[in-house]
């Protein structure tokens, strides 16, 4: 199981990689990204709702639901009315493909196995979108309403990444 989990972080680790090597994003790219990397959390934190044994698991998973629904909808809301589409692109395909190997991947495991690869891919996942919206995100964002809706948000990715890295830290001291 060692090899499935570093192949899911691999998989983050080749989305933070396209984000940072694809040409600066176009606002309708922009906008794909984050509706790609909402989802992709949201849809990790349904599956661990489901599957995790572990209460403070549980909560986080429940955190990353309402937080990330929140953003997706208040960019769904803001492309809507600025009459934007969202476009699709190589980072938005790739955060959308590492999302199904995630969840093929942890749908496997079970027990405190799941806890463990669930936040270790929450703590990869969030360091990823974190350096992304610092280094390609909001540099490129030329709409300031885009761009000041991933300065808001920016602080809630932060803390989702403390939080993940709190529980990595006592998942891996207690193995559960």
């Amino acid at each position: 199981m060692r090899k499935l989990i570093a192949i899911v972080s691999i998989a983050v680790l080749a989305n933070a990689a396209a984000w940072s090597q694809s040409a600066a994003p176009t606002d309708p790219q922009i906008a794909a990204i984050v509706v790609a990397a909402n989802q992709v959390d949201i849809d990790a934190g349904n599956l661990a709702k489901s599957k995790s044994g572990s209460s403070q698991v549980k909560d986080f998973a429940q955190r990353m639901v309402t937080d990330h629904s929140g953003v997706l909808k208040a960019a769904v809301d803001l492309v809507t009315k600025l009459k934007v589409t969202p476009e699709p692109n190589p980072t938005s395909q790739s955060l959308t493909d590492g999302g199904k190997d995630n969840m093929a991947a942890l749908s496997k495991l079970s027990g405190p196995e799941f806890d463990r690869a669930y936040i270790k891919h929450e703590v990869a996942y969030h360091e990823a979108v974190l350096k992304a919206v610092d280094q390609d995100l909001i540099p490129n964002a030329q709409n300031a309403e885009l761009k000041a809706l991933l300065v808001k948000v920016r602080p809630a990715f932060v803390a989702h990444l403390d939080h993940a890295k709190r529980l990595q830290s006592s998942l891996g001291s207690s193995g559960g």
